[in-house]
C-alpha cells in the first residue's frame, strides 16, 4: 500500500491539498495524523503546519462504475481543456435527461476552471447539501485530469448555488458561536466535506471567545465549536 504525506495550515487544509492533488474524493482518502501543527505564539514564532500520512482506499463499485465510464470516451489530446470537460459535461446530462447550457472559464497560470451551469430544474443537480453538484465536479475533475501533467482544479456551480451556501455557512457558524457563548457548551455539527468545514473553520477564526477543531473519520468528519480556555 503506498503513502502519501501532505501538510497545510490545519489538518483539514492538509486533507483537501491530498485530495486535489490525488484527485480522489475526501471520502476515497484515509489517513493517520502526523501532526496537528501549531499556530505558534503571537500567530507566527514557532508556527508549525500539519501533517498527515496519506493512503488511498482500494476502489469501491461506485469507483469502478466512474471509471467504465471514463474508458468508454477518447479525449483528443490537442483538443482545448474548455471544450474537453463541456463535451464530457454535456454527454452525462443529455444521459440524465437535462437540458443543460455550459459556460467555462478557464485561468491557465491558475489552472482553475470554473463551469457554470443553466437550465430549468437546476435543483436536481444540485442535490442535498449540494452533494450532487460535488458528485458532479468530482467525475469531471476525474475525466479532465486523467492524462493531465498537471492537476486542473474544478469549480463546478448553478445558480450561483456555491456562494449562497458559503454565507449560509458564515452565517450559521456565527449563530452557533452564540449559543456557545450564550450556554457555555460546546455544539458539534453535522457532518460536512473538508471544502464546509474550512468555512466554518474561517468564519470563526477570529472570534474571541470561541475555537473551533475537525473530529470523525471522513466521511463522519464534524466540527465542533467550543468556548476558548
Amino acid at each position: 500500500m503506498e503513502f502519501f504525506e501532505f501538510k497545510g495550515k490545519t489538518v483539514d487544509d492538509a486533507l483537501m491539498e491530498a485530495s486535489i492533488k490525488l484527485g480522489v474524493a475526501s471520502s476515497q482518502i484515509t489517513y493517520d495524523i502526523i501532526d496537528k501543527g501549531s499556530n505558534g505564539l503571537f500567530g507566527f514564532i514557532n508556527k508549525k503546519p500539519a501533517i498527515i500520512k496519506v493512503t488511498v482506499k482500494e476502489d469501491s463499485e461506485e469507483d469502478v462504475a466512474v471509471e467504465e465510464i471514463l474508458e468508454s470516451l477518447d479525449k483528443e489530446e490537442n483538443e482545448n481543456i474548455e471544450d474537453i470537460a463541456k463535451e464530457f459535461a454535456g454527454k452525462i446530462f443529455i444521459a440524465m435527461g437535462f437540458e443543460v447550457e455550459i459556460k467555462t472559464s478557464y485561468n491557465e497560470n491558475e489552472r482553475v476552471m470554473n463551469m457554470d451551469l443553466f437550465g430549468d430544474n437546476m435543483g436536481v443537480l444540485i442535490g442535498k447539501r449540494g452533494q450532487t453538484l460535488d458528485s458532479l465536479q468530482y467525475l469531471i475533475s476525474l475525466y479532465i485530469n486523467r492524462e493531465s501533467d498537471s492537476y486542473v482544479r474544478l469549480k463546478l456551480d448553478t445558480e450561483n448555488y456555491r456562494d449562497r451556501r458559503k454565507e449560509t455557512l458564515e452565517n450559521f457558524a456565527k449563530n452557533i458561536a452564540s449559543k456557545v457563548k450564550r450556554t457555555n457548551k460546546a455544539v458539534s455539527l453535522e457532518p460536512m466535506n473538508p471544502y464546509e468545514r474550512r468555512i466554518i473553520h474561517s468564519a470563526l477564526q477570529n472570534d474571541k471567545y470561541v475555537v473551533t477543531k475537525s473530529e470523525g473519520e471522513e466521511p463522519y468528519r464534524k466540527v465542533v465549536v467550543m468556548l476558548k480556555k
